[in-house]
């Protein structure tokens, strides 16, 4: 196979933007040769592309190879399955399910279907941005030392009513299964767990409509405890401008500060705990040198994503985000969201049931009706630079 034949299913804003890059022929090695939506009566614009009502009539039309899902969360979970059990190659827009259990029988059904199971890749870029991966390289390298200390404010996910009146699955329980831990900060949790790994206790403090008539978070506070004794703090929101994203990690051999597009080592000369011990003087510190970090951000980096899962379906080049791998952000997400809703602390890993039932209890209730607005073509991208 030369060529990988991509289905979209799913035609919001993010599945259309899939859609038109892969038709436009900007995307090397593939072919967009069907789509599908709820509304296919608007789609005609894409012909001769094959436009479905039903997904598991694209599946097994014989027309692709491999689909992409771009569909509400809660359906990431059953068509990720069902294209799975048909031998499809799959990349699931993130988070690759609402929660924790569902996101596990995903994982599952991938690991049943044995050693020719397809590519399971999911849409996490961020890791993909050359500042995360300095990060994470000088982390790994032990120059940064012991892990102590983790802020991350993420305050500019700013987003207005209309873009919440925009579905009428947006910003429920029902449709999304949560707010701005799901929809946008999912990347920013990715990149913690990624970074960091999960971390072992989480307390949460979730505002619920707390600038949106919406019934879900769209502002969060959150402390974690790291597995090693590292403690962070982690706010995000949607309602906040002008917003803030300064991501500050200390160490014992410095700290790193990701601020506007600057990146920046604050470099011990000495350990500080060491330097603590041996000072004579109860108001010394050790030497410190500034270093700036260039980098430039990624070009297209949703659009590398799926040139890497191309790759991988064809030449089986490793992923950057292996589905698997998007579990510990929903599971990250859930635990500030049931620390939240217990008033209490929870420790990893997470009770997936505890959650789901909790969910479930608000799905239940999940009465919100937003009216439709009339989406407007928008360049979503620029969202993505953080």
């Amino acid at each position: 196979m030369s060529t990988l034949r991509i289905g979209v299913i799913g035609m919001g804003n993010i599945g259309r933007f899939y859609a038109d890059h892969l038709k436009s022929g900007k995307i090397e090695r593939c072919e967009l040769t069907a789509i599908c939506s709820t509304s296919p009566e608007k789609l005609s614009v894409y012909r001769p592309v094959k436009v479905f009502g039903d997904a598991i009539e694209l599946m097994e039309s014989n027309l692709v190879d491999a689909v992409l899902i771009a569909t509400p969360h809660f359906h990431h979970t059953t068509l990720g399955i069902a294209a799975i059990k048909r031998g499809l190659h799959l990349l699931v827009e993130k988070p690759i399910s609402a929660h924790k259990a569902d996101a596990q029988k995903l994982i599952s059904a991938w690991k049943k279907a044995g050693p020719l199971r397809p590519v399971f890749a999911t849409m996490l870029q961020f890791r993909i941005e050359p500042k995360y991966r300095k990060i994470r390289d000088i982390i790994l390298s032990g120059e940064l030392g012991q892990l102590v200390r983790v802020n991350w404010i993420v305050t500019d996910w700013f987003r207005t009513e209309s873009y919440y009146s925009s579905g009428n699955w947006r910003a429920t329980w029902a449709g999304e299964g949560g707010g701005v831990l799901l929809n946008q900060a999912t990347h920013n949790l990715d990149i913690i767990c990624w970074l960091f790994g999960l971390p072992t206790k989480v307390i949460g403090f979730c505002g619920l409509g707390r600038y949106h008539d919406i019934e879900v978070e769209d502002d969060v506070t959150a402390y974690m405890e790291f597995a090693g004794g590292a403690t962070g703090v982690f706010i995000t929101s949607t309602g906040e401008s002008p917003g803030t994203n300064r991501l500050e990690i200390a160490g014992t051999m410095g700290k790193i500060i990701l601020e506007k597009d600057k990146l920046f080592f604050h470099r011990n000369a000495v350990s500080m705990t060491e330097f603590s011990r041996k000072a004579e003087s109860g108001f010394a510190r050790p030497e410190v040198t500034i270093t700036e970090i260039p980098f430039a951000n990624a070009q297209e980096p949703a659009l590398a994503m799926i040139r890497n899962f191309i790759s991988a379906a064809l030449d089986g080049t490793p992923l950057i985000a292996p589905g698997e791998e998007g579990l510990p952000s929903v599971e990250l997400a859930n635990m500030m969201a049931l620390s939240s809703i217990q008033e209490k602390a929870i420790h990893a890993p997470l009770n997936a049931a505890t959650y789901k039932k909790e969910l479930e209890k608000r799905i239940k209730k999940s009465a919100r009706k937003p009216k439709k607005t009339k989406a407007k073509v928008e360049d979503i991208t620029r969202s993505w630079v953080r």
